[in-house]
């Protein structure tokens, strides 16, 4: 069993920068991979990037690849997801999922998810 809590969201102006971690209990959330996921309002959850369990690996949608850096810490079960320049359209609430797999196409389907936080870009 894993849980998992995201936190470091807020209110921020465009340009700005933020840190999301996603802090996992459990010691399987080590062995698992990690993914971030994004939904805005009125529109379908969205994937946005991806880590395998040793950090090794690392997977970015075409959408945010170059302001998003995923990177995780197994010694503080945490997983940070680094957002640059944010836009208004980052506007989102975010998650993360835990699983086992090694697909990174199947943590949609992820068993373990976090509640959430909420990312608010002005312009």
């Amino acid at each position: 069993q894993v849980q998992l809590a995201e936190s470091g969201g807020g209110l921020v102006q465009a340009g700005d920068s933020l840190r999301l971690s996603c802090v996992g209990s459990g010691a399987a959330f080590s062995r698992d991979s990690v993914g971030w996921f994004r939904q805005a309002p009125g529109k379908e959850r969205e994937f946005i990037a991806a880590i395998n369990w040793s950090g090794g690996s690392t997977y970015y949608e075409d959408s945010v690849k170059g302001r998003f850096t995923i990177s995780r810490d197994n010694a503080k079960n945490t997983v940070w997801l680094q957002i640059n320049s944010l836009k208004p359209e980052d506007t989102a609430v975010y998650y993360c999922a835990a699983d086992s797999t090694l697909y990174w196409n199947r943590l949609k389907y992820a068993p373990y998810w976090g509640q959430g936080t909420q990312v608010t870009v002005s312009s």
